[in-house]
């Protein structure tokens, strides 16, 4: 199955297959409530999706500042959407499609055959001169059946562990990776043998690159095909915005989700800083 599809390909499908269901999570770390800006513009037919609530969970500093909703919450939050087996799910939102990217990791990962990212999102259908609507859209309750996270998901010991057996990449910005700075969570720094390898180089005005070009940037930091690779960033996002761009990529990438915000709020786990992978660490 296809993981993009761009707002002219999904503007053709919408007029020919009425299984089509849209879902816009609009959501950044500066606006967590994307839903007043939903109402004011979306595209025709999507429902909001509340990253916060339906894409993870309230849970203790040590899971992290987003950790996974369960089964039963994902599927009842995906049946309030409207999802229906054999349903083809189409996930957009504002910014690069970090929000959006969680979204088809959790489904495509939980069951749900045909999950795709609108590669260029709100902006990008906006752009192609593209009709968006305003109001709430409540679909009929769908009955989608999800199985729970079969794909690849590392815990906080398979975290610590991986750099022995393959490439554990943290994907945010190099100055945090260094700790030079860190404005969310109680430590600076990064997980021991850890790569930089931040997910915005995976996109360009808000597009992701070309499959070749996305390989590249992966294999300069060692991930490769054979490779175990595994992912962390802040909270679980933006990591999941790298597993989709190692599929795109032919990578197939292990999401750790607890991520940064997990590690640093676990007594015991060791901090690195500096550029290198191993840096200079220090105890929790």
């Amino acid at each position: 199955m296809p993981l993009l599809i761009t707002p002219t390909d999904l503007s053709d499908l919408l007029a020919t297959d009425a299984r089509v269901r849209l879902l816009d999570v609009r959501w950044r770390l500066d606006r967590p409530d994307g839903h007043p800006q939903y109402l004011e513009g979306h595209l025709p037919g999507a429902v909001y999706v509340d990253l916060d609530h339906e894409l993870a969970r309230h849970g203790e500093p040590h899971e992290g500042r987003h950790p996974l909703p369960t089964r039963d919450a994902l599927q009842d939050a995906a049946r309030r959407w409207g999802l229906d087996e054999g349903d083809v799910v189409v996930i957009y939102d504002d910014f690069q499609s970090f929000a959006a990217a969680r979204a088809w990791w959790l489904l495509s990962t939980s069951g749900v055959a045909d999950v795709r990212v609108l590669d260029g999102g709100l902006r990008g259908w906006v752009a192609a001169g593209l009709p968006v609507e305003t109001g709430d859209v409540r679909p009929p309750r769908g009955s989608v059946v999800l199985t729970g996270l079969e794909g690849p998901v590392a815990s906080i010991d398979d975290a610590a562990a991986w750099p022995a057996r393959g490439v554990l990449l943290d994907v945010r910005a190099p100055e945090r990776y260094r700790g030079e700075t860190e404005p969310l969570d109680p430590r600076a720094g990064h997980i021991p043998g850890a790569v930089n390898l931040p997910t915005t180089s995976h996109v360009a005005a808000g597009r992701f690159l070309h499959p070749d070009a996305l390989a590249a940037s992966f294999a300069a930091a060692g991930a490769v095909p054979g490779v175990p690779v595994a992912a962390y960033c802040g909270s679980g996002i933006t990591a999941a915005h790298t597993a989709l761009a190692g599929a795109l990529a032919g990578v197939e990438v292990t999401v750790f989700p607890g991520s940064w915000s997990a590690w640093s709020n676990s007594p015991g786990r060791d901090v690195a800083t500096g550029p290198l992978p191993d840096g200079d660490a220090a105890p929790r």
